[in-house]
């Protein structure tokens, strides 16, 4: 098979939750433990770093992965979704998985797995273990899919788990209450591993740490005030912000997404941690090594190079500006709302699409009035008809059209736009995806 035939037999003959919903979703471990005897347990060849939670994991997975990048580690980052290409899943040092790999891995293994009928998900997670193996990585960021403690990544024994936050989503497997929902993630937790966990509340707070309590590890609340990093964030310009922090000066960051600052705060209490570890130590000048502090800025102002990192506040055009960004869930969309109202601009145009399974009635509460909007549907199963969100839309006071394709809605936007406007690509990392991939 080529390339383009062995990424179509994964996408259609395997169960794919982004293709087919609560259908491709498999709830267990078995075929993920089947599979890991098989190839021999391959995660346990390389240390790893496991990453949960709502939001906020892709962009946290990435800046460890890239500090670890910069301080001379060869680094396997597992991640998902993929916005143009299934390669961006699995990268080394960041550079994608190569074609090759991941033909010959689907022809010399499919008598093993095709009977036992895995998912998406549980394949591609065991190809990633593998292919960590056999570049001989130092160590691997791992990010979990939709869940935690069934989730098929949750077979490894990492240094450091880091669960980002909890808020609403995948209610229909994880649990309807916080509470529910904190108790998968937190299955990510293992005897005697640290855990850091970027924001809780009154609601999941406790289930932390009654799960740290039953598998003795030490847990950071990386929000509370003994452990807090970021103590101001000043803007730079329109595509760098400068972090001040207690413990390693005034770092500046790329990623200029307002929802980044809790997430780099995250990320530094897990440096912290690795450094306590061994994993990661202040520079001693006589060896010619740059600073952290140094090594932290130059991680965190180059992680879209270092990691392949994209959808995060992403500037992808000037004149007019064009944005993307993947938010996709009520708690996505509370951040990114401020960050609309807070872009000065003549007039803002919104092209915007859902899919099936998300809170857009609180969504649509959440968007400007003031903007034009381009109500689209990614090419997906899953997305919403645009004509309902549409629907919804006017029902709140929004005013837009309808555009069947991403391609025509951002078509649209930019022939209305004019010079100095301000054009936003988003609603779903699916339409993302299908903008990156159709328009850019």
């Amino acid at each position: 098979m080529t390339y383009r035939e062995t990424t179509e037999y994964l996408f259609n003959q395997l169960p794919m939750f982004e293709r087919n919903g609560a259908k491709g979703y498999k709830n267990g471990l078995d075929n993920s433990l089947s599979l890991d005897v098989h190839f021999g347990h391959p995660h346990c060849s390389y240390k790893t770093i496991h990453v949960a939670g709502t939001n906020g994991k892709g962009s946290c997975s990435s800046m460890i992965a890239a500090l670890l990048q910069t301080a001379g580690y060869k680094v396997g980052l597992y991640t998902s979704p993929h916005l143009v290409d299934f390669r961006e899943r699995i990268r080394v040092n960041g550079r994608m998985v190569s074609e090759q790999y991941v033909i010959d891995f689907v022809e010399n293994e499919r008598h093993f797995f095709e009977p036992m009928r895995p998912s998406f998900f549980e394949l591609t997670t065991a190809m990633a273990f593998k292919y960590f193996e056999y570049m001989k990585v130092d160590i691997a960021v791992i990010e979990t899919g939709l869940g935690g403690r069934l989730d098929c990544t949750n077979i490894i024994n990492p240094i450091l788990s880091v669960i980002t936050n909890i808020s609403y989503d995948h209610t229909q497997f994880l649990g309807d209450t916080l509470a529910k929902i904190a108790t998968e993630k937190a299955g990510i937790i293992k005897d005697d591993v640290p855990v850091v966990i970027g924001n809780a509340n009154e609601e999941t707070k406790p289930v932390f740490l009654r799960k740290a309590l039953e598998t003795h590890s030490e847990i950071i609340f990386a929000q509370d005030d003994s452990n807090k990093e970021v103590s101001k964030v000043n803007k730079v310009d329109d595509s760098t912000l400068l972090y001040i922090t207690r413990s390693f000066g005034d770092i500046k960051c790329s990623l200029n997404g307002c929802y980044q600052e809790e997430n780099v705060n995250t990320v530094l209490v897990a440096v912290k941690n690795l450094m306590k570890q061994g994993y990661l130590c202040e520079c001693i000048t006589e060896n010619g090594r740059k600073s952290m502090y140094q090594e932290l800025t130059d991680a965190l102002m180059n992680v879209t190079k270092l990691t392949g990192l994209r959808g995060r506040w992403q500037t992808v055009k000037t004149a007019p500006k064009v944005v993307c960004d993947t938010g996709h869930n009520l708690a996505g969309w509370q951040f990114i709302s401020r960050q609309l109202a807070a872009t000065e601009s003549k007039q803002k145009h919104i092209v915007f699409g859902m899919v099936d399974d998300k809170d857009i009635d609180n969504v649509i509460k959440l968007l400007p009035k003031n903007a034009i909007f381009y109500f689209t549907e990614a090419n997906n199963h899953r997305a919403l008809p645009w004509l309902t969100i549409q629907g919804k839309a006017v029902a709140n006071g929004l005013i837009g059209g309808g555009y069947p394709t991403v391609k025509e809605a951002f078509a649209a936007a930019l022939k209305n736009a004019a010079h100095d406007d301000f054009i936003f690509v988003g609603g779903s990392s699916y339409v993302v995806a299908d903008f990156l991939k159709e328009c850019i």
